[in-house]
């Protein structure tokens, strides 16, 4: 893979964790799931972040954001070394 092209991935994964990071904090302060930018955010998330949630929910809490932030983190660095 070209340096570029790991790079603007980088980018990408980086992006994809800031919006894990709103999904965290809207599922705090908002609680309506109709809300458009909470849907618009879930809409974004749900296809990496469900299948883990299935696994990863433990007496009401979701560990799956937390999992999915390790894993991005991991293939950036992986990316940009």
């Amino acid at each position: 893979m070209s340096p570029e092209t790991a790079i603007m991935l980088a980018h990408f994964l980086q992006l994809v964790w800031w919006i894990v990071i709103v999904r965290v904090i809207l599922s705090w302060v908002v609680r309506d799931p109709g809300n458009p930018i909470v849907r618009f955010v879930s809409t974004l998330t749900d296809p990496w972040m469900r299948p883990l949630s299935r696994h990863l929910t433990f007496g009401g809490l979701d560990f799956s954001p937390v999992v999915v932030l390790l894993l991005i983190g991991a293939i950036r660095r992986g990316l940009l070394a």
